[in-house]
């Protein structure tokens, strides 16, 4: 199995401690995000992962190189942002084998089930699906009964895109993923940095199905300021 792991930001909302170091590199407990998550794909199967840089690259290398995580690890690099979906279509060339892969932020730790996950999306054969849940943020998707996404909403704008009249359930998306390597062609025209959203509007709209998994009540934290990396260690000492 296959994964892409984002670790390429600048991280600003955590400075001090991303001025010297990748966000990536922030220490959680005993191991730094990027090992919590490496692992996690590991345990969840992944044999090949590609980690995009940028920000602080040659230390995000180093660190993987050093380290035998027992898989193999390709590096992306990144001379500008390219944002998750730019991101991906740079290391697209790893993807071509038609084959379903994991796609996670290094910022987010969940002890999501990433198997069930994986297992839903094959089943249900979609274009991609998204791990989302009932949590307050300003952009939400919106998923139809049949679990399709059919719309897309910011509640802090009031900007709404929707090309149906079907009844909708509101999700946040959770920064992990599966994609099936057809997306790619989607990004036809896109640019060279931008985010997946816009691209998954695209494919659903010309039919694509592209569908939601809520994580219930798995935990989960985004790590994109101090006090939620405090939440998080504090997290990890309680675990068993």
């Amino acid at each position: 199995m296959k994964a892409m792991l984002f670790a390429a930001g600048k991280g600003t909302r955590l400075k001090p401690l991303t001025d010297r170091h990748p966000k990536c590199l922030v220490m959680a407990g005993e191991k730094t995000l990027l090992e919590h998550n490496i692992l996690k794909l590991k345990s969840a199967g992944v044999d090949t992962l590609i980690i995009n840089v940028h920000h602080f690259a040659e230390q995000v290398i180093d660190f993987v190189e050093s380290h035998d995580f027992g898989m193999t690890i390709h590096i992306s690099r990144e001379e500008q942002l390219l944002e998750t979906g730019g991101g991906l279509l740079h290391a697209a060339a790893h993807f071509r084998d038609e084959e379903a892969f994991l796609v996670c932020n290094s910022d987010i730790y969940s002890a999501l089930d990433l198997n069930v996950l994986f297992n839903r999306h094959i089943k249900q054969n979609s274009l991609a699906t998204l791990a989302v849940a009932h949590r307050d943020t300003s952009r939400y998707l919106r998923f139809n009964t049949e679990n399709h996404l059919c719309g897309w909403e910011n509640r802090k704008t009031g900007e709404t895109i929707s090309w149906n009249n079907d009844p909708f359930e509101a999700r946040a998306f959770q920064g992990i993923q599966v994609i099936s390597p057809r997306l790619f062609k989607y990004m036809d025209g896109m640019g060279e940095a931008f985010s997946t959203i816009p691209v998954y509007m695209k494919a659903a709209q010309a039919g694509e199905n592209i569908g939601s998994y809520p994580i219930g009540d798995a935990y989960w934290i985004d790590i994109g300021t101090v006090d939620k990396l405090e939440m998080l260690r504090q997290y990890l000492t309680e675990l068993p």
